[in-house]
């Protein structure tokens, strides 16, 4: 398969660090942006759209990841990651419950953690794909 555990890592680290930077900027562009243009102070759709991609990028290298990895506790600590993610973002959309908007950077910083550190381990049926 051509979406190896260390390509899983690689995209699920280089995500999870693109929806810290996209959770970061937001504030500040959406304040740039109420300053220059006191009409439009709603999100567009196209920005709120980015984190269901990160969402459904970051579930397929966390689901990759954890079928390829050696390390046991890994496999249900990005899980957890991931869901808390999830449940941010969704949270977020719907406000069941109030969250500081900082809540985001813990379960983003840990996905990024996470699949840096499972880089070293690969369980995988050639050599190949445990290629760094």
């Amino acid at each position: 398969m051509i979406f190896t555990t260390q390509k899983a890592d690689s995209l699920g680290a280089v995500s999870s660090i693109l929806c810290l930077i996209h959770c970061i900027a937001t504030p500040f562009i959406f304040m740039a942006q109420t300053s220059l243009l006191t009409c439009c102070s709603s999100t567009p759709g196209w920005w709120k759209l980015i984190d269901y991609i990160f969402l459904a990028i970051s579930f397929l290298a966390v689901y990759r990841s954890t079928h390829t990895t050696a390390n046991t506790w890994i496999k249900p600590a990005l899980w957890i990651s991931w869901s808390l993610l999830f449940f941010v973002i969704i949270n977020e959309k719907a406000t069941w419950i109030s969250l500081q908007e900082n809540v985001i950077f813990i379960p983003t910083l840990s996905l990024i953690l996470l699949h840096l550190y499972n880089r070293k381990y690969c369980k995988c049926d050639t050599d190949a794909c445990c290629i760094h």
